[in-house]
């Protein structure tokens, strides 16, 4: 061999040693890279938004079933809930019927969890339900006047933007109601109004059909899934103009 041949060795060994410490730093950056997405995720899913998906038809048309939500969790903590705002919250109790557990492989189990880490799953949207907030803290509610419409404090509103009634119906709710919200509570509806168990069906249930606003997880704001259906969510808030504050 000769002093050429050595000496190419010598600076072979080297470069292979470099590109292995450059590949094993690469992995490292991946890694943390990795770990700081999670996180970052993790807090935003858990302070700022999150997703559910919708598992029935009590808002269609505004939303179909197993279309995938986005939620502002900064209402009501910092952002105070409006009458016209669509919102996700907790059962109050006996509005759904007992849950089915899921059964799942581990594969598949692991999966779900860690996308739900990160805000791309829900798997407990079962447990939550998404309605229309119509009446505030010491509104009055009422249905049906001449016209088929509700009123809130006396002034009636023109749902048309929003509400989705069967053919030839032109009342806005199937059944009469006359209620006054409760201190630290919402009455809501489903904008599928013949089609939707909201706080007019929930009357026998603890919160006689009224949803506490500790219940509230957040205000839903856009569709983000699937493609065909995005859309950002509005609060008609020209229908609720002009309506005095509840006890007035």
């Amino acid at each position: 061999m000769t002093d050429t041949d050595q000496e190419l060795r010598r600076d072979r060994k080297p470069r292979r040693s470099a590109r292995k410490r450059g590949f094993l730093l690469f992995l490292r950056d991946l890694l943390i890279i990795f770990v700081i997405a999670i996180v970052v995720s993790f807090v935003v899913k858990t302070f700022l938004i999150r997703s559910f998906f919708i598992p029935s038809e009590s808002m269609r048309e505004t939303l179909q079933v197993h279309d995938r939500i986005i939620v502002n969790q900064l209402i009501p903590e910092l952002v105070p809930i409006e009458r016209g705002d669509v919102v996700v919250f907790r059962d109050p109790g006996g509005w759904l019927p007992p849950a089915v557990p899921i059964e799942q492989n581990p594969i598949v189990a692991s999966v779900d969890w860690l996308l739900s880490v990160v805000g791309l799953s829900a798997p407990d949207s079962n447990d939550h339900l998404i309605k229309r907030v119509i009446g505030l803290p010491g509104d009055h509610v009422v249905c049906c006047n001449a016209l088929g419409q509700m009123s809130v404090n006396g002034v009636p509103l023109d749902e048309s933007p929003y509400v989705t009634l069967p053919a030839g119906e032109s009342t806005v709710s199937r059944d009469e109601f006359d209620e006054t919200v409760p201190d630290g509570s919402l009455w809501v509806m489903g904008d599928n109004r013949y089609n939707s168990k909201d706080s007019r069906y929930n009357g026998d249930t603890p919160g006689r059909g009224f949803v506490p606003i500790d219940n509230v997880v957040g205000r839903a704001f856009v569709v983000s899934w699937p493609v065909a259906h995005w859309a950002w969510l509005d609060n008609y808030s020209g229908v609720f103009a002009g309506i005095p504050e509840g006890g007035e």
